[in-house]
């Protein structure tokens, strides 16, 4: 009998239930050259995406492809070393099968961090910016197709997708850190070539301060299943048409290790409350 994507992802949930003890109710997805955070989880049991059943690969740089268990500041936690995208080839079933997976392990809050290009002017390379809010352009939602109600309902509430209680949450913390922490919206489109710069402005038109090719289905799957979401974007370039030099994967990369420590201090203080604090 043909298993369901529910089954599918509850095999994988039991699987790692098997391989280690603690049982988190927080997640961290980390983004494009934003793996090395990783190393701060504690007492972690780490896991190679190849083992687990049905979990797709990552094929791009920067994405370790490693789901690590683990305590931050005494809390149990998963975090996810890279993600994959619609990009590489894969649906979108296939792109939010991780936050299903971390949904039926007993996540409730889902922390999403990304590289992301700066539309937004006022932005610049190496900055953290909290996402407020999302514009879907990658022509894709995880919800569409055969409907199973496991998941959550078909039809759901997105207005407060990127949770404004968590985005609080997370400026208290950064103020304490001496940290600015802008918002922005984060658009996302299916990639993998950069945008042009006549795309930035009809972005930026739409409203939208930063660019990616991430992160929104994972956050539309999670919502479905009630999981709260905090979205992060690290500011790794100017989107095109507002620097002046042709953008890379290459910088994308090296921005987000020179940021890396930051973000590292903001999750580390920051998941003891968010924890504490949940709904």
């Amino acid at each position: 009998m043909t298993s369901t994507l529910f089954d599918r992802a509850n095999e994988a949930a039991e699987f790692i239930s098997t391989r280690t003890s603690p049982r988190p109710t927080l997640a961290i997805v980390l983004g494009s050259g934003l793996g090395s955070f990783a190393q701060k989880v504690e007492q972690a049991t780490a896991i190679s995406y190849a083992e687990i059943p049905h979990f797709p690969q990552s094929t791009v740089p920067g994405h370790s492809g490693r789901l690590l268990i683990g305590t931050i500041g005494g809390v149990p936690v998963a975090v996810m070393q890279g993600r994959v995208h619609a990009y590489e080839g894969y649906t979108s079933g296939e792109v939010t099968f991780p936050v299903r997976v971390l949904g039926r392990l007993g996540v409730k809050t889902l922390v999403l961090t990304n590289a992301a290009g700066a539309i937004n002017p006022a932005f610049h390379q190496g900055q953290l910016v909290l996402i407020c809010d999302q514009i879907n352009l990658t022509g894709r939602n995880p919800i569409a197709g055969l409907h199973d109600d496991r998941f959550g309902p078909r039809f759901f509430d997105m207005t407060d997708a990127c949770s404004s209680r968590l985005r609080a949450l997370a400026k208290d913390t950064a103020e304490d850190m001496n940290l600015d922490l802008e918002e922005g919206v984060y658009v996302s489109v299916l990639g993998p070539s950069f945008e042009t710069p006549a795309e930035i402005r009809a972005f930026r038109t739409m409203g939208a301060d930063l660019v990616g090719m991430s992160t929104v289905q994972e956050t539309i799957a999670a919502r479905q299943m009630g999981i709260e979401v905090l979205g992060i974007s690290c500011v790794t370039n100017l989107a095109a048409g507002i620097q002046a030099t042709p953008l890379s994967h290459e910088e994308v990369l090296e921005a987000g290790r020179a940021v890396e420590a930051r973000l590292a201090e903001l999750l580390i203080r920051l998941v003891p409350p968010m924890a504490a604090s949940q709904l």
